[in-house]
């Protein structure tokens, strides 16, 4: 790894709203233990069509409650204008002034995909209602939504969620540099100014993550898949050899210039807090 790593910029982290008690618990001790390391904001994730509405406001007010920044997710799919406005009201009245706007899933079962169909929509929405209360982070894909038609339509549609309004955007995790400074480049020859900053996906479990991969797709390289194959059940090796690739990977987008660093957490800090030491940066 390079030795001369830069250690400016912002730096968030991301959890998702727990079912049990016993992750209530497991959760509360790693964003203490992470808020060590002193990020900009946590965000947390919104369940299919709103599921965990109310699980991710608990969760956010109660990062706030500790005197740290937290940031709701907020998808439009399945829901009503009527519903989202209501959503929006209850978070300004609690004071939250960020938030990540999606598109989202649709729930198992559900029919009507709602009264706002792109998360560019979603953004326009917000603004109309609230102006500029929220700071809005969007998310964008250098390796291209799985649903696009190509290239050139993914970033139009990037594109729009900007000009409707988001202040700032956060990558699909990837394992590939080139690929995100590749992407970037191509946002800014289309006018994208916005700070676009690398989601990092800590590597802990090989195959859970190469099946999540497939399903939202984000590529593995080949190098990378073949490397972790190649440990079987070593369950030691896939870490060491995971954290390795993922600090190398973070020092190289920080170097490069990328604004910071978004960590998908997955509930754990073991592994980003190791990665931060590797970086060596500050908390």
């Amino acid at each position: 790894m390079p030795s001369q790593i830069r250690t400016t910029g912002s730096f968030s982290f991301e959890f998702f709203p727990p079912k049990t008690p016993e992750g209530e618990a497991r959760l509360r001790s790693t964003w203490a233990q992470l808020a060590k390391l002193s990020p900009e904001f946590f965000s947390v994730t919104y369940g299919a069509g709103g599921s965990t509405r109310e699980r991710t406001l608990q969760t956010v007010l109660e990062i706030r409650a500790a005197g740290h920044e937290a940031a709701p997710h907020l998808s439009c799919v399945g829901a009503t204008r009527a519903d989202i406005a209501s959503v929006l009201d209850q978070y300004r009245a609690c004071g939250i002034r960020r938030m990540v706007a999606l598109r989202g899933d649709m729930p198992s079962g559900a029919m009507a995909i709602g009264e706002l169909r792109y998360a560019s929509e979603l953004v326009a929405f917000v603004r109309a209602h609230t102006d500029s209360h929220f700071r809005i982070a969007v998310a964008c894909y250098p390796e291209y939504h799985p649903q696009a038609r190509s290239p050139r339509e993914d970033l139009a549609h990037f594109k729009q969620k900007v000009v409707a309004g988001a202040d700032m955007a956060i990558t699909q995790y990837f394992y590939n540099a080139d690929g995100y400074f590749r992407f970037v480049d191509a946002c800014r020859s289309a006018g994208i100014d916005i700070p676009i900053f690398p989601g990092i996906m800590p590597i802990g479990n090989f195959s859970q993550l190469a099946r999540f991969s497939e399903t939202c797709g984000a590529e593995i390289p080949r190098w990378l898949r073949l490397k972790m194959e190649s440990f079987g059940d070593d369950l030691a090796s896939i870490r060491e050899f995971g954290l390795e690739a993922v600090s190398a990977l973070s020092a190289r987008l920080l170097e490069g210039g990328a604004p910071g660093l978004h960590f998908y957490s997955m509930n754990r800090a073991d592994l980003i807090t190791e990665i931060w030491k590797r970086l060596d940066l500050p908390g």
